[in-house]
C-alpha cells in the first residue's frame, strides 16, 4: 500500500506545477504590472496610427518606447510576466481602444494583432524581452 501511495504521489508531483511557481505568476501585482504595460503600449500604438504612421511604423515605435520604459523599471515582478500572456493583453487593449478604426474587431482581430505583435516584436528587439 505504501508503495502504491508513494508512486501516486511521485506521479502527481511530476505532472503538477509547483505551488510556489504558480503563486508568483498569479500574484496580483504581476497582473497590475502587465495591465500597465499593455495600456501604455496600446496608447502609444493607437496614437501613432491616429497620427498617420503606418501600422508597421506604429508597432515598432510603440514596442521600442514601451521596451525602454520597462528596461529601466526596477519592479521585480516583471520577471514573472509571460510574453504570450502580455501579447494577448496588448492585443485586447489595442482592439478595444482603436482596432475598429482599422478593421480589427472581436476575437479574430485580437488573434491577428497578437500574432502580428509577436512577429514584429521578435524582429524589432530580438535580444530583449518585455518581461526580463
Amino acid at each position: 500500500m505504501k508503495l502504491i501511495f508513494s508512486f501516486l504521489l511521485f506521479i502527481v508531483c511530476l505532472l503538477r506545477p509547483s505551488i510556489s511557481l504558480a503563486f508568483d505568476t498569479s500574484d496580483p501585482s504581476v497582473s497590475l504590472l502587465q495591465n500597465r504595460i499593455s495600456n501604455n503600449f496600446s496608447r502609444k500604438y493607437c496614437k501613432a496610427v491616429q497620427n498617420g504612421f503606418s501600422k508597421d511604423e506604429a508597432m515598432k515605435s510603440a514596442i521600442i518606447k514601451t521596451e525602454n520604459i520597462i528596461s529601466f523599471s526596477y519592479n521585480p515582478q516583471k520577471k514573472w510576466i509571460e510574453k504570450g500572456d502580455l501579447a494577448n493583453q496588448i492585443a485586447l487593449q489595442v482592439v478595444n481602444n482603436c482596432g475598429p478604426s482599422f478593421g480589427l474587431i472581436g476575437k479574430d482581430g485580437v488573434n491577428y494583432f497578437k500574432s502580428y505583435f509577436l512577429e514584429i516584436y521578435e524582429k524589432t528587439t530580438p535580444d530583449k524581452n518585455f518581461s526580463r
